[in-house]
């Protein structure tokens, strides 16, 4: 059987030499005396090469695999860099790093030596499809493939747009060189941790928007001090990002080859948020609408004997208004009453009383779409006038958010022209939506801090009767 030992030595391919021979028995027998042993045996290690590692796509390929082999098409070509090797009669050894895709996602290859002289020689080119077999490994951004054999196939399309810039609905699993625009919905502080040898590492995280969605940014080591630098609402790339998956979340990362550079254009993001009214148990949306209601943050500890922190507010929106539980480093976002506020990914949970609530976890975002501040000067006549909206503890008019955040001050405009400069007397009836120090009332139209030592309870009506001190209330009657 010599022409199947010629043939079975040629073949690299992990399989025993009596199943090879035992197969091409068998390929003999099928064939009907159509093929002598040899082409059997050439058919036989064909199969084998065709099917031995063969991923359906390259989101399949995983770096335990010894072997894998896939079709992809080429979306960027490396430089070719030269080294040394261990050996010191041994020629400088030669490597490309080439970006492929498929439908499924990218993964960087490492073209070596021989290969590597041909990209240098210009016979790879971005769009070209090629045939991979090598062996996948844990790369610096993700999984790599170093290969050992690699061929351009021109009969074979690929279905995909080599892309410049990707827009969020771009993403996929595996890919890397990742630039990508979006608005800044949200920063993070960075976060120390200890890596396995003993080095320190930092991390600190971005959400950003665009018109076809949004992702999460986590930014490593160096680059995560850019969280801190990058404002809300503000405009930026993200230049060589690579996508990693994060409890079932795809997230976009950044390294020291990375950057998230400030630009001059406007991306627009308009989220789709759910009525408060139609949110259900369980359910994870997006929500909107004026604060009418804070509190102050809580510590607790957990389980595991750390420290968390909470803190609730209440949204309001054309349908109604929700609790909404701000976790861990929200709990600190710069929210206050009057501003128009934008939370993303929260959960539908049971709240207070059997009302429902909204949770705000580590991939929820919380952004301030609105906030017209009022300067020390101006008065609380000049703020309804203008329909300005303000906090509330400064004596702010948050009719705006009564309507669900479009109007501006009562609409026919009675109560704001009776209301009295300071200094003067004025009554005002409305539900109890803060208490504490001050107590903040609600009319459906408008909200007023009240300064009273009297013990109210959320829900509560009352009518208040005083001077209007610094757009305050000084109450001095106080009826249930």
């Amino acid at each position: 059987m010599g022409a199947i030992e010629d043939v079975y030595e040629d073949l690299e391919a992990e399989v025993d030499r009596d199943e090879f021979e035992t197969s091409v028995r068998e390929k003999v027998e099928q064939m009907d005396g159509l093929a002598d042993e040899e082409t059997a045996a050439m058919l036989v290690a064909h199969e084998l090469r065709e099917s031995g590692g063969e991923v359906d796509g390259v989101a399949d390929i995983d770096p335990d695999m010894d072997e894998v082999k896939f079709v992809a098409k080429v979306t960027s070509v490396g430089e070719v860099r030269t080294f040394e090797r261990d050996g010191e009669d041994e020629p400088d050894g030669r490597v490309a790093n080439v970006e492929v895709a498929d439908e499924t996602g990218q993964v960087r290859i490492s073209l070596w030596d021989d290969l590597a002289e041909g990209v240098e020689r210009g016979e790879l080119e971005t769009g070209a499809v090629l045939r991979v077999a090598g062996r996948p490994k844990d790369g610096y951004s993700g999984v790599e493939v170093s290969v050992d054999r690699a061929e351009v196939d021109e009969d074979v399309d690929v279905d995909i747009q080599v892309q410049d810039v990707y827009r969020v609905e771009d993403l996929s699993l595996g890919l890397s060189d990742v630039n990508l625009r979006g608005r800044v919905l949200s920063t993070d502080r960075v976060r120390t941790f200890d890596r396995d040898d003993g080095t320190e590492g930092r991390v600190s995280n971005l959400t950003l928007g665009d018109p076809t969605g949004r992702v999460r940014v986590t930014l490593w080591d160096e680059r995560a001090d850019r969280a801190t630098e990058l404002e809300t609402d503000k405009s930026v790339e993200v230049v060589d990002g690579y996508t990693r998956e994060r409890n079932g979340d795809l997230e976009l990362h950044v390294s020291s080859r990375g950057a998230v550079e400030a630009v001059e254009d406007d991306v627009e993001y308009v989220p789709e948020t759910a009525d408060v009214a139609s949110v259900e148990m369980d359910e994870i949306v997006d929500l909107s609408g004026g604060v009418i209601e804070t509190s102050d943050v809580r510590t607790f500890d957990r389980d595991d004997g750390s420290q968390g922190q909470v803190r609730n507010v209440r949204l309001r929106d054309e349908t109604g208004d929700i609790r909404v539980a701000l976790w861990g480093d929200h709990a600190e976002a710069d929210v206050d009453l009057g501003d128009h506020v934008l939370v993303t990914d929260v959960q539908i949970q049971d709240g207070w009383q059997d009302d429902l609530e909204a949770s705000a976890n580590w991939r929820s975002t919380v952004s301030v779409v609105d906030r017209q501040p009022v300067t020390e000067t101006e008065t609380e006549a000049e703020r309804t006038d203008t329909g300005d909206g303000a906090d509330a503890g400064s004596g702010s008019d948050l009719s705006s958010f009564a309507d669900g955040g479009t109007g501006g001050a009562a609409a026919d405009g009675a109560e704001s022209d009776s209301e009295p400069a300071d200094g003067g007397e004025t009554e005002f009836t409305g539900t109890v939506v803060q208490t504490g120090d001050p107590v903040v009332l609600d009319d459906g139209q408008r909200t007023r801090s009240v300064d009273t030592e009297a013990d109210l309870q959320l829900g509560e009506q009352v009518t208040v009767r005083g001077q209007l001190q610094d757009g305050q209330i000084d109450a001095d009657e106080l009826t249930r």
